[in-house]
């Protein structure tokens, strides 16, 4: 038998270089040694890697070998001469081809989803088919499984998911077409079988492949045997005892149970060791590679990288490790506060390493929003960095873009969902600040409760022109005119209700274009939304027969989280942002390893939503864990740099982190690792202002004469309790406003009852059996809020009859409505006092009584005894003086009816005046007392020069529109 070509690259070299260093050694002496060879690599960004390191080895001019990686759809003709096939292996089936044809059979086997859900599980449940594929596990191997007792769920998913597995072979057939994973699995036999027949001319090295699939594993034992084959592993651990090695797994069945001990699949070494086992070859067979790099770190580094990622069980031998053994030199650890922190150090890090000519740094990191903060934070130096493993369609702009359309159209064009789509950044940019300006007037015009549903409600919410608002909803109608075409066919598709996917996917194509034009295909992003709708285009008639117009949106962003756009390189040469896959064969001088926390190195196990974990160990299918093993093995490569960094954040977004159980291990056998204080100081240096400034107070004084000299009865509190916010709103014209769909707010709901009060008043004469009506009308508007409808009704029905019955009582016993919602104005203490009264009734005696309705608690005693909330009072002020036309008078009486809960019972009158009250404020002194206070008020800020200070009496301001404006929180409590 010959000798097996076995060897391996220890952590603290670099893989690629290391292996172009040796093969130029081995072959490089001959001009066409290396251009008659070939290399194996696992995947096509391990070919740049490889490619760039022969680069960095030769020097000079080189002609390389034949790099060809094993996942290459087409292995056969990347590797064979051109010469006729006898036996050409099918075609594969299409990606999204496959999985909206599974799609369509998951709903068809009777699971109750709808096509974005089907979708999703399709794309799962394609997962798991490749897996029996690759692991060679027949379907039917599921019907000879002792499965014993599964739970109801579990025996679903796998009714369904043999139902799928016995459909699926016949939808293939038809098509003509086999799995792509089977195609890889027979393109690499055929592979095995030629070269095990007759061997290349040229040497065959197969580098860095560590997939452990039955076929993989046999091709990497024939290219092992061949005369001129070598097979080149990074990183098998060859220092390990055996006892340690056995007790990785994959185990036998016990004789006398016939269960399997569980395999420590979340060990680094474990995947290599199911290799090793599949080719039938022995970690004793493997030797040490000859070749490095100027990038190697000592020896000693491999050894304690072995060291620290035991089995649990033999980490308590550490405390007896000499202490040579448990030194990691040149390793650091930055543990930062919070994420942004943490970025900002790593950035520094970065930054640091460009101040030495020729020095490298890259950052390898599987959270990308970690990347994307380092990213930004190096832009601050004019410093661009390519992050190689790219980002989600999802994410960037031209995949927003097609959501926000398809949200928008699939509800019915809701204010938010709409202004979202208007102001994306690609939407008319040939007429970019025209376009702007006619959505905030849209923005400022649709604030508040939501209109009614589609373009049509948003129509005639614009053409209800009243007083406050009416020349900003004409100007934002002009342009809405306009906006409104380009619109209207997506609404029209949608409106049709549950449709094929592929008219929706046109007709959200079309509005894009119109709403985006060229520039929204344009770039990598742009032609990568291209892409996957001319494909979801092409295949939909393979999927679900009918979508709902609500699963679009869902369903593109399942699809698009999934596509992965790598902008074209440009960024600087000696820096680099890697995932875990791309810096598997990835050098240089200072490798920082960022996110060690639980949950994102090492991630989560993905769920397999169709086979139960006990069914995949009896398939002994990759358990859900092997992931884990598998970022310890990326980690394990790259700690073998010369200088690393560590970091990680003590807390995320919302909750403090877990460090990674790697970050513990390295921590507990070292003994604890250096910490790079310098960098952390930096981080949190660099945006340290030096000196706070604490705000003062707030207190403008302007002139008397620019002071306001009029002021309605509902103002009077306000500056007399917050002056500033009187400023704010009076003099500075500042005016919150409200947000966009909304729900109904308190104001808004007492507005809605105020007007069915004063229609009803206006135009049915206070008929008891006409007000219930008017309030069923408000309620059954397609403009009021749903929520409103359902939670409210109820209350206001019974206080708005409790309001006619009312009425009817006081008409019987003489009192009789005066006027309703009217307007009007005295001159008083030096300047215009105006309001509008709810109701003003006559009493029997000929006093006036002033009404106030109230959809919540009337105001305190305390309040009004303290001088606040007597708007009543001043309104009877003006009705005393006349101010209200064709109302005159006393006011004696003055009544807040609200509309709340007392006693059991919704709606109730309330007066200051009462005598029931422990401390009322006497009748005929009400508008006395309310005219005096307020004549302090206006002698003091209106007609005086008093400072307009910030929350003067902050129990009674309790509003808080302005506390940004008066930096609130910078002075207040002080004191």
């Amino acid at each position: 038998m010959s000798r097996l070509h076995l060897f391996t690259i220890p952590p603290h070299r670099p893989f690629a270089d290391a292996l172009a260093d040796g093969l130029i050694a081995r072959f490089g002496g001959d001009a066409l040694g290396l251009a008659r060879g070939t290399v194996l690599v696992p995947n096509n960004r391990a070919k740049r890697a490889i490619q760039d390191a022969f680069v960095r080895a030769s020097g000079g001019g080189l002609l390389l070998p034949r790099l060809v990686a094993v996942g290459d759809p087409e292995l056969d003709e990347a590797v064979f001469e051109a010469v006729e096939d006898t036996d050409p292996v099918p075609p594969a089936i299409d990606p999204l081809q496959r999985r909206m044809i599974l799609a369509r059979l998951i709903q068809e086997s009777g699971a109750p989803v709808d096509a974005a859900e089907a979708v999703r599980l399709a794309g799962d449940l394609a997962a798991t088919l490749d897996q029996l594929l690759i692991e060679e596990v027949e379907p039917r191997a599921l019907k000879g499984l002792d499965l014993g007792d599964l739970s109801a769920h579990w025996e679903r998913s796998l009714a369904l998911f043999e139902i799928v597995l016995k459909r699926w072979p016949v939808e293939l057939k038809q098509l003509g077409r086999i799995d792509l994973a089977e195609r890889r699995t027979r393109l690499l036999a055929k592979v095995a079988k030629r070269w095990r027949d007759a061997p290349p001319a040229g040497f065959v090295c197969a580098a860095g492949i560590t997939a452990s699939a039955p076929a993989i594993a046999r091709l990497l034992r024939v290219v092992a045997g061949m005369p001129q084959g070598m097979v080149v592993l990074p990183g098998l651990s060859t220092g390990i005892s055996e006892g340690e090695w056995a007790s990785l797994g994959p185990h036998g069945p016990d004789p006398d149970t016939g269960r399997r001990k569980r395999a420590m699949e979340t060990h680094p070494q474990f995947q290599l060791k199911l290799l090793l086992e599949r080719m039938g070859v022995n970690r004793s067979e493997f030797e040490i590679w000859q070749g490095g790099s100027t990038h190697d770190a000592a020896a000693a580094r491999s050894k304690a990288i072995e060291t620290a990622m035991a089995p649990p069980e033999l980490t308590r031998e550490w405390s007896g490790l000499d202490e040579s053994e448990r030194i990691f030199d040149g390793v650091r650890v930055l543990e930062a506060a919070t994420p942004a922190e943490e970025a900002q150090g790593i950035a520094l890090a970065l930054r640091q390493v460009l101040e030495i000519e020729g020095r490298t740094a890259a950052l390898v990191t599987p959270d990308r929003a970690l990347a994307r903060r380092v990213v930004a934070h190096l832009a601050r130096w004019g410093v661009a960095i390519d992050d190689s493993a790219g980002q989600a369609l999802s994410v960037l702009p031209p995949g927003t873009l097609l959501l926000a359309l398809a949200e928008a159209a699939a509800q019915d064009f809701a204010p938010l969902a709409l202004l979202s789509l208007l102001k994306h950044p690609l939407v008319r940019p040939e007429a970019r600040l025209e376009w702007l300006e006619g959505a905030r007037l849209l923005d400022r015009a649709l604030r508040g409760p939501r209109p009614a549903p589609g373009l049509a409600g948003i129509d005639r919410h614009l053409a209800e022109q009243d007083g406050r608002d009416g020349g900003l909803r004409r100007a934002a109608q002009a342009w809405w005119i306009e906006a409104r075409p380009l619109l209207e066919p997506v609404e029209a598709v949608f409106a049709a209700g549950p449709q094929p996917l592929a008219g929706m996917l046109a007709a959200l194509r079309e509005t894009a274009q119109a709403l985006g034009g060229d520039a929204l295909w344009s770039r990598a992003e742009g032609r990568a939304a291209a892409d996957l709708l001319d494909a979801l285009e092409r295949e939909a008639a393979f999927g679900p027969p009918l979508a709902d117009p609500a699963s679009l949106a869902p369903l593109l962003r399942t699809l698009m989280d999934e596509t992965a756009v790598r902008p074209p390189q440009g960024g600087h040469p000696r820096l680099a942002i890697l995932g875990l896959i791309e810096a598997r064969l990835h050098n240089a001088d200072l490798m920082i390893l960022g996110g060690l926390n639980e949950g994102v190195w090492p991630g989560l196990p993905a769920p397999d939503p169709w086979l139960a974990p006990r069914i995949r160990a009896e398939l002994e299918l990759p358990g859900l864990e092997r992931r884990i093993g598998i970022s310890a093995h990326d980690l394990a490569g790259a700690l073998g740099a010369r200088e690393v960094l560590l970091t990680r954040a003590r807390r995320d977004s919302s909750a403090p982190t877990i460090a990674s159980r790697f970050w513990l291990r390295l921590e507990a056998l070292s003994g604890g690792l250096i910490r790079a204080d310098d960098l952390a100081a930096w981080a949190r240096a660099i945006d340290e202002p030096g000196r706070h400034e604490p705000s003062a107070r707030p207190e403008p004084s302007p002139p008397v004469a620019a002071r306001p000299k009029v002021i309605s009865v509902t103002e009077v509190d306000r500056l007399k309790a917050d002056p500033y916010a009187f400023y704010a709103k009076r003099m500075l014209r500042l005016a919150p406003l409200d947000p966009v769909d909304a729900d109904p707010s308190a104001a808004w709901r007492g507005t809605a009852v105020h007007d069915v009060l004063e229609q009803w008043a206006r135009h049915d004469d206070c008929a008891p059996d006409r007000l219930h009506a008017r309030a069923l009308a408000m309620l059954a508007d397609e403009r009021t809020h749903p929520m409103m409808r359902a939670l409210w009704q109820p209350r206001l029905m019974e206080a708005i009859d409790w309001i006619a019955r009312e009425i009817a009582a006081q008409a019987a016993d003489g009192r009789r409505v005066l006027g309703v919602e009217q307007e009007g104005q005295i001159q008083f203490a030096g300047v215009t006092l105006k309001g509008k009264f709810d109701r003003i009734d006559r009493l029997p005696d000929g006093t006036l009584a002033v009404v106030d309705y109230k959809t919540g608690q009337p105001p305190s005693p305390k309040a009004v005894r303290a001088g606040y909330s007597l708007q009543l009072g001043l309104l009877g002020l003006i009705a005393e003086e006349g101010g209200f036309h064709g109302i005159s008078g006393d006011a004696r009486g003055f009544e807040y009816w609200s509309l709340a809960r007392k006693n059991g019972s919704f709606g109730y009158i309330d007066s200051p005046t009462s005598p029931r009250k422990r401390d009322p404020i006497p009748a005929d002194e009400f508008v006395a007392i309310a005219g005096g206070n307020f004549h302090e008020a206006v002698q003091d800020w209106l007609t005086g020069g008093r400072a307009f200070t910030a929350k003067l009496v902050p129990e009674y301001a309790p509003y808080a529109e302005y506390d940004q404006l008066m930096r609130r929180d910078e002075w207040y409590g002080r004191e």
